[in-house]
């Protein structure tokens, strides 16, 4: 993700006059936002195309947020259940790659061959690291070892397709990313707020124009070592000869007031779960209401004869490219694959 620093939150330290001394204390907090879909361009040192968002924020996004990742792991199950296991992919592999497609909207599979040159069978090739170069060639980057390089033809990628390249595919719930974003970040501001000892921070106000130095420099040093960060800090001023009492502290926010902190996760979830494309029901979650969602056999019925239809379909535009045994699904709410 990407950071952005606001130099006003840094410490700073402000003479009001020959007596007066006002400072605070703040430190950059991390900020996410679109930045990371920087578009696709071809990287001539590493010889492969960049994606077009960031795969280690995507994959890093998948353990962020439990609506989110409830959602994948739900679409995953589902695409495993109709998945006919019929000697071409094993199920373990099949689930990998439906995981990779769910999170970063492309996954990778390694055709295996016989002396004859027929298809055996194919693998699962993390997609993460995976990249593409020109002349349909792949690679899978390896930081400081060497990259593993494919031969043209000996991987298959399949993928969301985007309408900005055709290089890459891209999430479907990419729309929601904003509101994984601050679902999460909700999550974040109130475990801080409480980690914080349920407060948002204060102002130490002193007025005495007879506060020694040193007693100055302790309370200064005492509010600055103080456990909070960021938007949890809090701030000590003096003003010699104020006219209010000598010392206050004043708080700065009130959680009383909810900070409409249940709103922000409910509607973000709402719109997570729209990016998904999942009913409420389907993704466990709690109704707002004593009648709840409704008979979920039928939108289970629904989904599978409609949204996992739609999920598989990049597995079923790779069958022009095989040979022999390819990708099936069974979509019958009555048959249940127990094939190991």
């Amino acid at each position: 993700m990407i950071d952005k620093s606001d130099n006003s939150s840094n410490s700073s330290v402000q003479r009001i006059n020959d007596q007066s001394l006002s400072f605070s204390f703040g430190e950059p907090e991390p900020v996410n936002n679109w930045a990371d879909m920087i578009g696709t361009f071809y990287d001539s040192m590493g010889e492969y195309y960049s994606p077009p968002i960031s795969t280690k924020g995507l994959d890093t996004l998948t353990r962020a947020n439990g609506v989110h990742r409830r959602c994948i792991n739900f679409k995953v199950n589902q695409m495993a259940i109709v998945f006919v296991q019929n000697g071409l992919m094993s199920l373990r592999d099949f689930r990998r790659c439906a995981r990779d497609l769910e999170s970063f909207g492309n996954f990778y599979i390694q055709v295996k061959r016989n002396g004859f040159k027929q298809i055996t069978r194919v693998v699962h090739v993390p997609a993460l690291n995976m990249r593409k170069g020109k002349n349909n060639k792949f690679k899978l980057v390896q930081g400081i070892d060497p990259d593993i390089e494919f031969v043209p033809g000996e991987i298959l990628h399949g993928f969301h397709y985007d309408t900005g390249q055709d290089i890459y595919g891209i999430p479907e719930w990419i729309g929601s990313l904003h509101d994984v974003f601050l679902n999460s970040e909700a999550t974040l501001f109130r475990r801080r707020y409480y980690k914080n000892g349920s407060h948002l921070g204060y102002i130490l106000y002193t007025s005495d124009p007879s506060l020694d130095k040193d007693v100055e420099d302790n309370l200064r040093e005492t509010i600055a070592a103080g456990k909070g960060a960021g938007n949890f800090k809090s701030m000590y001023i003096n003003i010699p000869n104020g006219k209010e009492k000598a010392v206050q502290i004043i708080p700065v926010g009130d959680i009383s007031q909810k900070d409409e902190f249940e709103r922000v996760k409910n509607i973000s979830a709402d719109d997570i779960l729209i990016g998904h494309g999942v009913q409420a029901s389907l993704a466990g979650m709690k109704p707002d209401n004593v009648g709840g969602f409704g008979d979920i056999e039928k939108a289970e019925r629904f989904y599978r004869n409609n949204e996992v239809r739609a999920l598989v379909q990049p597995f079923l535009e790779l069958n022009d490219e095989l040979e022999g045994k390819r990708f099936e699904f069974n979509f019958d709410l009555n048959s249940v694959n127990t094939k190991d």
